[in-house]
């Protein structure tokens, strides 16, 4: 055990700091609205949470509000059409989210009557949500006395306790230290300490003087906070090659398909490309033409780096099967991932 005898965590403290300095944030309802009886809606916790994995608030923030102005309720985003909410999606990454909020949203509508069970247990029966996000949302919304340990609070943990390993290592003990300070404002006290891992105990600064729990930590008392969390062995990141192929016709459209429903970037748009492999294939163009190299595109996905080499051709509009030709003023709209979005871009397709 890494935290034989671990130090509570001073819960009305953490909330009193809570009430003057929430951050005030699209899905959020404030603590004193909280405390006059207001409260939050699962819909929007549930979106939020899910659009905040992997990604941080200032890129969140836009994307929800235009989904909660397209798609107000749970019964708004089960009607809408999938290729819709990838549009919509498109540059927030981790596309297999946008596929599971969907089909969760259609659950909820179908199986439940538009109302998102009450509890985390009940929650993960949902397609797309596991433990964190049945946390957050049964705490936040229900006020479960649910310990929510995110990112932010991983950190937070392992310089209160001057964790001496990687957190994955006693992830199981910090859940278990932060459970046990939960007060019975769960949802204030989940939000509040996710508010200080992003503004006070920040992953390059420690702003000790400010916090509510520094006199409880240890990481202050015995050195530099920034020193935690011990960081793992990185594993080398593995190299993918491959081609990408952009064409356009006579009237200067863009040929575009989809690609698979399964799979890394599933359902999204793409170019035609060649498969992604450790030695970079041989060229093979889609169609005869005069084929121009233009550059390669790097691009890091969680487990391996893709090299793309970029080619680009004028090509007559007819021969091509399973994909649509897209003028350049709607490509804005298409539902195209960052990646091809550079692709594009090397192509002189901004």
């Amino acid at each position: 055990m890494y935290l034989p005898d671990p130090a509570p965590i001073d819960a009305p403290a953490v909330l009193a700091w809570y009430d003057r300095h929430a951050r005030d944030l699209p899905w959020r309802i404030a603590p004193a609205d909280r405390a006059r009886g207001i409260g939050p809606d699962p819909y929007r916790i549930w979106l939020s949470e899910v659009m905040l994995q992997q990604t941080t608030v200032a890129a969140v923030k836009n994307y929800f509000l235009r989904f909660t102005s397209l798609w107000p309720t749970v019964h708004d985003l089960a009607a809408a059409p999938l290729d819709s909410v990838l549009k919509e999606w498109a540059g927030l990454g981790y596309y297999a989210r946008a596929r599971n909020l969907h089909a969760c949203a259609q659950a909820v509508v179908n199986e439940h009557a538009g109302v998102f069970p009450q509890t985390s247990a009940g929650l993960q029966t949902l397609p797309g949500i596991g433990a964190y996000t049945s946390a957050a949302i049964a705490a936040i919304c229900f006020d479960e006395p649910i310990a929510v340990l995110d990112g932010n609070l991983d950190r937070v943990l392992a310089r209160y306790y001057a964790l001496p390993v990687p957190v994955r290592e006693a992830k199981d003990e910090l859940r278990a230290a932060l459970q046990a300070a939960v007060p019975e404002r769960a949802g204030d006290f989940a939000q509040a300490m996710m508010d200080l891992g992003a503004t006070i105990c920040a992953p390059r600064t420690a702003a000790c003087m400010l916090c509510p729990i520094q006199p409880g930590c240890t990481a202050t008392r015995v050195g530099d906070p920034t020193l935690y969390p011990v960081k793992p062995v990185k594993a080398e990141r593995p190299v993918r090659k491959g081609h990408a192929y952009v064409m356009r016709d006579a009237d200067g459209d863009v040929y575009l398909q989809s690609r698979p429903e399964k799979g890394l970037l599933g359902g999204m748009t793409e170019v035609p490309g060649s498969a992604w492999a450790a030695d970079l294939p041989v060229a093979d163009y889609p169609v005869t033409g005069a084929w121009q190299h233009r550059g390669q595109v790097v691009h890091v996905f969680t487990h391996f780096r893709l090299e793309l080499e970029i080619w680009s051709a004028q090509v007559p509009a007819d021969g091509l099967d399973g994909g649509w030709w897209a003028p350049p003023r709607a490509l804005k709209g298409e539902a195209l991932p960052t990646l091809f979005r550079k692709v594009l871009a090397a192509a002189g397709l901004d």
